[in-house]
């Protein structure tokens, strides 16, 4: 699982790197044939990674409900953060999965509640859970470099 934790951090901060030098202004423009913004996927990615580990897990997830309810599967940009909510939601991108790794060794992660996916792949377990997140975090990662390239 050591693999699969440092493939999310090398991840987040593949997505960190995409937003240096971009204005708040640009990381909430939506371009033309976007459904969302920069700022909508790095938020979304922070939410569905707390949803699909800690929530079907039984646990707490550890953001903000507010922000879940906000940016999870199927939301679209409603409202745009202040600089210090993005400071706040990348301080989270790039500290949950050390927050994870801890969990995982800690053995906190005892149950799973099955869930089928929308690519039709079902969870059942955390490990697959984070394996399958690694995959969802690849596609939006790619949707964050297409959208930087309209901006």
């Amino acid at each position: 699982m050591k693999t699969q934790i440092d493939v999310l951090r090398k991840s987040r901060e593949l997505v960190l790197k995409e937003l240096e030098g971009l204005t708040l202004d640009q990381i909430h423009a939506i371009p033309a044939g976007f459904k969302n913004s920069i700022a909508w996927n790095v938020a979304h990615l922070v939410v569905t990674q707390q949803v699909l580990h800690y929530k079907f897990s039984g646990l707490n997830c550890l953001c903000p409900d507010e922000l879940i309810e906000d940016y999870k599967k199927g939301t679209f940009p409603t409202k745009n953060f202040t600089e210090e909510e993005f400071s706040e939601v990348k301080d989270l991108l790039l500290g949950l999965p050390d927050t994870l790794e801890e969990d995982l060794e800690a053995g906190i992660f005892e149950n799973y509640t099955a869930y089928p996916t929308s690519t039709g792949y079902v969870l059942t377990s955390i490990n697959n859970a984070i394996s399958f997140n690694n995959f969802h975090e690849g596609i939006h990662y790619g949707i964050i470099r297409s959208i930087k390239k309209f901006l």
